[in-house]
C-alpha cells in the first residue's frame, strides 16, 4: 500500500494569497476598490499579539488596507462596543475581526453580535451561522473554509456521496464544516469524544476531520485505506522522541500522524497543515465582503 500524500497547507495558503493579491490588483484597477480589514485586540496576550501582527502583515502583502486597534486591558464593554460601531460605519473597512479570547471582564457574545454581519469576516455572528445552516450566502468561519479548500484540493470538487466524519462539535470548526460538507452532498456524521465506537465510525469514512482537541486521539487503525484526513488540532505536548532534549515540547495534532500516514490517501500535518489556511481564508473573506458591499463581481481566481 502506497504512503499518503502530505497536504501542505503552507504551500496551498501561499498560492491562495498570491491569487488574492491578483484579485485585489484587479479590483483597484477596475473599480478603485481596495479591500480593508480592521482587527481589534484588547490587552496584551502574547499569542494573540503574534497572531494579530501576522494578520496585519499578510493583509498588507496582499495589497489590502490593514488597521490594527490595540486597546488596553482595562477597556470596558461599552468602549469596545463603541469601537465596533465606529468600524461598522466606516465604508473603507470591509472586514472586522475582534481577536479572541477577550479579557475575562468582557463578554464576547454581545461584542460579536454587534459586528455588522456583512463585515463579519470571522463568520461568528448568528446571522452568518443562520445563512450557513439555511444554505444562504454569508461569510463563514475561516478554518472550516480552509479545510474545505484542502479537501477539494485532495479529492476534487465532487464530494457527492462521500462519507465524512467530523470529530468535534464546536461552533468555530465542527458544526460549520459539517454544514459545508453537506452543501457538497457529502454524507456527514457528527461525532465527538463521547461517541460510541468512535473508531468504528471513523473506519467507514472517506473524509476524516479531527477537531476535538485531544492530542493524537485518532489512531492509524481508525483510518480506512484511501481516506483523506484533515487534522485541525494543535496541541503542545512533551517531546518524548528518542534524542529529544529534556523538557522540550512539540506540536501534534488530534491525529497520530505517523500511523495515519500509512493508511490514508492524503493527510494534513501539524504544524503546516490547516493552520496556515486560517489567515489566508480571512483575507479571502475580506475580498468577498468588499465585493458584496460594493456590488462588484469578484474577479476570477
Amino acid at each position: 500500500m502506497a504512503e499518503a500524500t502530505r497536504i501542505s497547507g503552507t504551500e496551498f495558503a501561499k498560492g491562495l494569497r498570491a491569487r488574492l493579491a491578483e484579485q485585489v490588483t484587479q479590483l483597484k484597477s477596475d473599480h478603485k476598490l481596495t479591500p480593508g480589514l480592521a482587527v481589534v485586540l484588547v490587552g496584551s496576550d502574547p499569542a494573540s499579539e503574534v497572531y494579530v501582527n501576522s494578520k496585519g502583515k499578510q493583509t498588507v502583502e496582499a495589497g489590502m488596507n490593514s488597521w490594527t486597534y490595540k486597546l488596553p486591558e482595562e477597556t470596558t464593554q461599552e468602549e469596545l462596543l463603541a469601537k465596533v460601531s465606529e468600524l461598522n460605519a466606516d465604508p473603507n473597512v470591509h472586514g472586522i475581526l475582534v481577536q479572541l479570547p477577550l479579557p475575562d471582564h468582557l463578554d464576547e457574545r454581545p461584542i460579536i453580535a454587534a459586528i455588522d454581519p456583512s463585515k463579519d469576516v470571522d463568520g461568528l455572528t448568528n446571522t452568518n451561522a443562520g445563512l450557513l445552516l439555511s444554505g444562504g450566502e454569508g461569510l463563514f468561519p475561516c478554518t472550516p473554509v480552509g479545510c474545505m479548500m484542502l479537501i477539494k484540493h485532495a479529492m476534487g470538487e465532487d464530494l457527492s456521496g462521500k462519507r465524512a466524519i467530523v470529530i468535534g462539535r464546536s461552533n468555530l470548526v465542527g458544526k460549520p464544516i459539517a454544514q459545508l460538507l453537506l452543501r457538497k452532498n457529502a454524507t456527514v456524521t457528527m461525532a465527538h469524544s463521547r461517541t460510541d465506537d468512535l473508531p468504528g465510525e471513523c473506519r467507514r469514512a472517506d473524509i476524516v476531520i479531527a477537531a476535538v482537541g485531544v492530542p493524537e486521539m485518532v489512531r492509524g487503525n481508525w483510518i480506512k485505506h484511501g481516506a483523506v484526513v484533515i487534522d485541525v488540532g494543535i496541541n503542545r505536548v512533551p517531546d518524548t522522541r528518542e534524542g529529544a532534549e529534556e523538557g522540550k515540547t512539540r506540536l501534534v495534532g488530534d491525529v497520530h500522524y505517523d500511523e495515519a500516514f500509512e493508511k490514508a490517501d492524503a493527510i494534513t500535518p501539524v504544524p503546516g497543515g490547516v493552520g496556515p489556511m486560517t489567515i489566508a481564508c480571512l483575507l479571502h473573506n475580506t475580498v468577498t465582503a468588499a465585493c458584496r458591499q460594493n456590488g462588484v463581481e469578484r474577479p476570477a481566481e
